[in-house]
């Protein structure tokens, strides 16, 4: 049973490949604003963050399962950063992200990642599990605003949870982390192999890299 992969993030697909699984990919192409504003609006409230992620990393496996014609599992994933009970999402603009770090250079957040994984059937039957992971990441105090500008140029950080990575240009910048690590750049491991279990799969069954990393055939 391969794993399907419902999200276009390439750090989760870098997680599962150095795991030693390629997933095939799928485009969820869910909204996610409008899932947030009708799960609001009938909660009547804002969403926690971790209902948050579980109800898009929902969205996005349940979207994509429906196109799937074949057995296998669809995982769907989402993730916030959290700081001062303020729920940050992608800064998507320079200025965005530059105040995000000036709000967050040297102090302590925390990265919510949800995950639903969906267990398709043959017959079309579907059994799915849950979890959000959740870790703390201290940000470095002494980090400049030369740095910061230089950070944000690359572009890398408009486009993650939080406006910093912790697997490429922003790691340096990252001075504790407190829990899976995994979970800080958007998939928690650990967790979605429990998840894998729960369904009574292997978790080694989705192995289908070599060891050397280059491309293989799915098994």
């Amino acid at each position: 049973m391969r794993l399907h992969l419902a999200s276009t993030s390439p750090a989760r697909l870098m997680l599962l490949r150095s795991a030693g699984i390629e997933p095939a990919l799928i485009d969820p192409a869910v909204d996610e604003h409008a899932v947030t504003l009708a799960a609001e609006r009938a909660a009547g409230a804002p969403l926690q963050p971790a209902t948050l992620v579980q109800l898009l990393a929902r969205a996005k496996a349940e979207a994509a399962s429906a196109t799937l014609p074949e057995p296998g599992l669809v995982l769907g994933g989402d993730s916030v950063f959290v700081l001062d009970g303020v729920i940050y999402g992608k800064p998507h603009t320079p200025e965005a992200a530059f105040e995000r770090w000036q709000l967050q250079r040297g102090r302590t957040g925390q990265l919510f990642s949800g995950h639903w994984l969906i267990e398709h059937t043959a017959a079309g039957a579907e059994r799915a599990v849950g979890a959000v992971a959740v870790a703390e990441v201290t940000f470095a105090d002494d980090i400049t605003d030369a740095e910061l500008h230089a950070y944000i140029a690359t572009r890398e950080p408009l486009f993650v949870a939080g406006a910093f990575t912790i697997d490429s240009l922003g790691a340096p910048f990252i001075s504790r982390i407190v829990g899976d690590p995994s979970t800080v750049v958007g998939l928690s491991l650990p967790t979605l192999r429990r998840l894998v279990v729960s369904l009574g799969q292997e978790w080694t069954s989705l192995w289908n890299r070599p060891a050397d990393g280059s491309a293989a055939d799915p098994l």
